[in-house]
Formats: C-alpha cells, sequence, structure tokens
C-alpha cells in the first residue's frame, strides 16, 4: 500500500517538537573500533592486504641493511664488482617493494569501496525506518550532507589511512627489531623522542577533533540551506529576496570558514611539529654515532643503516600526523552517520503486535491529548466515531489540528492520553507496517517521483500489472490527459512531476490511491490548489475512490464536503460543533459562519 503523506500539523506544527539534533560526542577509539566493525566483513580480503603490506614492508626493511653492507663490504674496501651486484639488488628490492605497495593500494581501494557502499546502505535503509519527528527537526540537506559528504571523508580516509596505518605498524616493529640487532645503545638514543611524539599528537588531537566535529555541523547547515534555497528559488524570486538569501549564505559560510581555519591549523602543526622532532632524533643518533665510530665501537655501514632505520621508524608516525586532518574528519563524520544509525526505528517497539487484516472501517478517538510540544496541547479531549462507509468531514482554521487527527491515526505520531482504535482494535496494539497497509492517503500537495506515470500510480501497489495500472488511471478521470502525453503512461515525469499540473498531479496521487485499494481513505485538502473545471474531475475521482470505504476528508471549501456523513468543526484543538451540513447551517454555529463568508466570497 503507497503511503503519500507530507507533514501539515497543527499549531505548533511538528517541527515545534523540541527535538533539534543532538550531537552526541564519542570517543575516537569507539568510533574507530566501529568503522572497523564494517571493514571486519571484508576479512579474506583484509587478510591479502596484510600479506601485502608485510611484503612490501620487509623489503623496504631490507634496503637499509643492504647500504651499510655496501659501506662496509665493497665501498670502504673498493669492491666495485661487490658494488655492482648490490647495487643491482638494492634496485630490484625497492622496485619489488613499489609493485606490492601499488598492489596492496589496488586491493584496498576494492575493499574500503566495498565497505563504504555497505555503510551507505545501511544509513539510507536506516533513514526509511525513522518516526517522521526525526525528519521535522532536520532540514533535508542537513541529513543528504550525512550520507554524502560525511560518508564520502570516511571513504577517503579507508583508502589513504587503513594500509597505511597497517604498513606503519609492520615498519615500526621491523625497524626496531633491526635496530637492536645493529646496536642496543643507539636504539635506545632513538627512543627518547618517543614520550615527546605521543605527547604532543594527543594534546593537539583533544583540540583539532572538537574544531572537525564543528566543521562537519556546519557543513550540514550549509548543506541544508543550499537544498532549501534551490528547492524554494521560485519564491525567493517572486519576493526579490535573492540578496537576503546571499546575506544568510554568507553567514553561514563564514561559520564553515572560521571552524574550517581552526580545524586546519591545529591540525596542521602535527605535521611541521613532528617534523622538527624527527630531525633532532635524527641529529642526535648522528651525533651519539659518530662518537661510537670514533671509539672504534661501530662502522660507518652501521651507522648509515642505523639513520635510515631511525628514519623509517619515525617516518609513519610522521605520515599519520599529516594525515591527520583526514583522520579526524573522517572521525567526526563517521560520527555524524553513526548518530543516524544508532537512532531507534519507529518499528522496533513492534515485536509481537497484532496484524490488521480484513478491515470493517470502524474508526473510534476516545479523549484523545496531544501535543507536538510539551505544554501546548494542539488536540484537547477528542472524541469522535467513524463507522464503516462513512465519510467524514475535518473542517476549521488553520492550525486548528485537523492534519493532526490524521498524523495520530496513522500513528506517525503517538497520543499522549487517549486511545484510537480501529474495529476495536488499539492502533497501539497494531503492528504499523500492517496498520498503514489499511490506510490510504491523499494530500494537498501532491508528490511525484522522478519516473515514469505508469510506476507513478504502480507506487501503489508495486505488484500491479500494466492494466491495473490503467484502470486505476480511468478511474481517476487521468486516463485520457495520460494518453495524450508524447510518452503516455511511460512519459517521465521530472523532479516532483513539476512538467504535470497541479490537477493533473492530483489526479495521479488518486489513482495512486485507488491501485492501493485502500479500506480507510484520507483525503486532505486534494483540491484546494486547482481550478473549478479540474476540481469537477477530482470530485469525481474522490467519489471513485470513496465508495464503500471509511473517509476522512480535511477541506477548506466547504461546498466539496456537503454529502458527508458527519462534520466535525475543529478549532483550537477541540470539536466544537459536529453534524451533517444542514443540521450545522441549521445552528448557525460556527460552521454557518465558515460557509456563509465563503459563499460570499464565491459570489
Amino acid at each position: 500500500m503507497g503511503m503519500h503523506m507530507g507533514m501539515g500539523g497543527g499549531s505548533g506544527g511538528p517541527g515545534a517538537r523540541g527535538m533539534a539534533p543532538k550531537v552526541r560526542p564519542k570517543h575516537t577509539s569507539l568510533t574507530l573500533k566501529r568503522i572497523w566493525g564494517y571493514l571486519g566483513r571484508q576479512r579474506a580480503s583484509l587478510v591479502y592486504v596484510l600479506m601485502l603490506t608485510a611484503i612490501s614492508s620487509g623489503l623496504s626493511l631490507i634496503g637499509p641493511y643492504l647500504i651499510g653492507t655496501a659501506i662496509d663490504k665493497y665501498i670502504i674496501p673498493k669492491d666495485y664488482n661487490g658494488l655492482v651486484w648490490l647495487s643491482l639488488s638494492l634496485i630490484a628490492v625497492y622496485l619489488l617493494s613499489a609493485a606490492m605497495t601499488w598492489y596492496q593500494s589496488y586491493v584496498m581501494i576494492g575493499v574500503s569501496q566495498r565497505t563504504v557502499r555497505e555503510l551507505r546502505q545501511d544509513v539510507f535503509a536506516r533513514l526509511q525506518l525513522l518516526p517522521l519527528p526525526y525528519f521535522d527537526a532536520r532540514t533535508h540537506g542537513e541529513l543528504m550532507s550525512r550520507t554524502t559528504n560525511d560518508i564520502e571523508n570516511v571513504s577517503n580516509t579507508l583508502n589513504q589511512s587503513v594500509t597505511q596505518l597497517l604498513s606503519s605498524v609492520l615498519t615500526v616493529m621491523g625497524a626496531f627489531v633491526l635496530m637492536l640487532m645493529l646496536d642496543v645503545w643507539m636504539t635506545i638514543v632513538s627512543l627518547v623522542t618517543i614520550p615527546l611524539v605521543m605527547l604532543v599528537t594527543g594534546q593537539i588531537a583533544k583540540r583539532t577533533r572538537k574544531y572537525f566535529t564543528a566543521q562537519q555541523q556546519q557543513l550540514g547547515e550549509l548543506n541544508g540551506f543550499i537544498q532549501e534555497t534551490v528547492s524554494g528559488q521560485k519564491v525567493v524570486k517572486v519576493f526579490r529576496r535573492e540578496d537576503k538569501a546571499a546575506e544568510q549564505f554568507s553567514v553561514i559560510n563564514q561559520k564553515l570558514n572560521a571552524v574550517g581555519i581552526q580545524a586546519q591549523i591545529f591540525s596542521g602543526t602535527v605535521g611541521p611539529v613532528m617534523n622538527v622532532i624527527n630531525n633532532v632524533n635524527f641529529a642526535l643518533i648522528a651525533a651519539i654515532g659518530g662518537w661510537l665510530a670514533f671509539k672504534g665501537m661501530t662502522s660507518i655501514g652501521i651507522i648509515v643503516s642505523f639513520l635510515n632505520y631511525s628514519k623509517q621508524f619515525g617516518r609513519p608516525i610522521n605520515e599519520l600526523a599529516n594525515q591527520f586532518n583526514v583522520i579526524q574528519s573522517a572521525v567526526a563524520g563517521a560520527e555524524r552517520v553513526f548518530e543516524i544509525l544508532d537512532t531507534a526505528s519507529e518499528y522496533e517497539q513492534d515485536a509481537g503486535l497484532k496484524p490488521l487484516h480484513h478491515v470493517q472501517g470502524e474508526v473510534v478517538f476516545r479523549d484523545v491529548t496531544f501535543s507536538y510540544k510539551e505544554g501546548v496541547p494542539v488536540l484537547k479531549h477528542v472524541n469522535l466515531t467513524a463507522k464503516p462507509g462513512d465519510t467524514i468531514a475535518l473542517v476549521g482554521p488553520t492550525g486548528a489540528g485537523k492534519t493532526t487527527i490524521v498524523n495520530l491515526l496513522t500513528r506517525f505520531y503517538e497520543i499522549e492520553s487517549g486511545e484510537i482504535t480501529i474495529d476495536g482494535e488499539n492502533v497501539r496494539q497494531l503492528d504499523k507496517n500492517s496498520l498503514r497497509s489499511q490506510l490510504g492517503i491523499v494530500l494537498q500537495d501532491a508528490y511525484l517521483f522522478s519516473d515514469t506515470i505508469r510506476e507513478n500510480i504502480r507506487y501503489g501497489r508495486l505488484d500491479a500489472t500494466d492494466a491495473e495500472v490503467e484502470a486505476a488511471a480511468k478511474l481517476a478521470n487521468a486516463d485520457a490527459f495520460i494518453r495524450k502525453l508524447p510518452g503516455g503512461y511511460g512519459t517521465q515525469l521530472s523532479a516532483e512531476g513539476s512538467n504535470l499540473s497541479q490537477g493533473q498531479r492530483q489526479l495521479l496521487t488518486i489513482a495512486r490511491a485507488i491501485l492501493a485499494d485502500p479500506a480507510i481513505l484520507i483525503l486532505d485538502e486534494a483540491t484546494s490548489s486547482v481550478d473549478t473545471r479540474t476540481e469537477m474531475h477530482i470530485q469525481e475521482a474522490m467519489h471513485v475512490l470513496m465508495k464503500g470505504r471509511t473517509s476522512f476528508v480535511i477541506a477548506h471549501r466547504l461546498s466539496t464536503i456537503r454529502e458527508a456523513d458527519q462534520i466535525l468543526v475543529i478549532d483550537g484543538g477541540e470539536i466544537i460543533e459536529r453534524g451533517t451540513h444542514e443540521q450545522l447551517l441549521a445552528q448557525q454555529g460556527f460552521y454557518y459562519g465558515l460557509y456563509t463568508s465563503q459563499f460570499k466570497r464565491v459570489g
């Protein structure tokens, strides 16, 4: 069953529910552990990468040893033939190491892309399961930023840093062992700067991470503003707010610039500081090694090998420091992605709840109270009964709570007190998927996807045949205009169906609902944005759709609900009048005032 719902809302509106997005900073180690959990699904490939990295690292460690051997055994004794052969061996080692490094990167790219594909898939799947209040509290652009920019940051880091981390660990371990084998005292000297390295990187990491988190947040806000401005470009131009939009963008852009500069400045200091520490370490080793050589306690070749190993010992740390901003940005982005994955699905509490089948269509609200924002009730002690097949009209001023009644029936929001039943079953005891499969909703703002007309109608029931799709279109009075289009039912719609008129889009959503064949129907201002002739076509289609179904009709044009079995007049979240059209006119109350004022405007 296709659900076609966009949130309106009564007083306060859904966005006022006080659900501003919360950033819950997690420890870097926990976030990295979760990323590793995704990587772990590629175990076989990771083992392969580890083997290639071990070979590459081992070959790179052979080089300094061969250089030291060349000095002591061939250069100082002036054995040129031996030097040539050793030099050729050295070239072969470095070429093979480079080839292994390239192949390891090639394999790792595949691993990281598959990992990010699964992460992206999980995030999008989770978004489909989140309750509507979650989306009310966040701009679409901000959520898009999490599923694109933030995940892309994770992807870039996996491509660049995972193999580098593996290589670094193996290289550091191998270099340390070889250094110990060459000279224990010089090894101890080379370790003097390690505590300093750890202290510096730790202090910078502490300050940098909060700026990268803020940077990702500001990027999400910027994307949200861009998305809203582009989507509402007609409104911007009609009200001549181009300059105002540019000013607002400039403010958000400046905030992003400020936190971006702070993040990059702090992270940018890591590389230079590490270079200074490594150069100091190199100078200490050279000085002490030279003194040991003067004393005859070591050879020139060993000193040269040792200096190379000390560089290999410090290089991995230095490389990771140079990648520091990438890693910090990825961790901040990953936290924002995991915040989506950690948000509870609206279906998690549905296990063991009853399915809803063979609906007769009796809907009862008993003493229902609801607030979007705590302390500001939108509905107050609402009671209503719709018998099977009844048409219930909901009328009242904007913000009275009409759409909220629909939101509660569909369990898009949960009531605070009272009870809603369908055929005597409490909706809170019903499986949401099962419940919504029995509901069909046609909105004032007809939403269509960038697909063919046939597939947009089929969205109501995905297993429908082409013949069933066309039959639904005929019942909805849509078949005639569809066949006049160049592509007929295969006509490709642009974004949100903007290449069709409002009335044509509405007829397609009615066809979609007819195809879905719901037991209970909700029509939310379905004819308020079209001309009189189109309204007649829509009214005819709606009568076909409503036949034999319990229907709730929200309408501003009161002329469209004269035949309703019951009209509920809602004001301030309360039902203040109820009855048929004739009964309410006879009362000469609130409804009478609304109806006569519309009649006068029309006249």
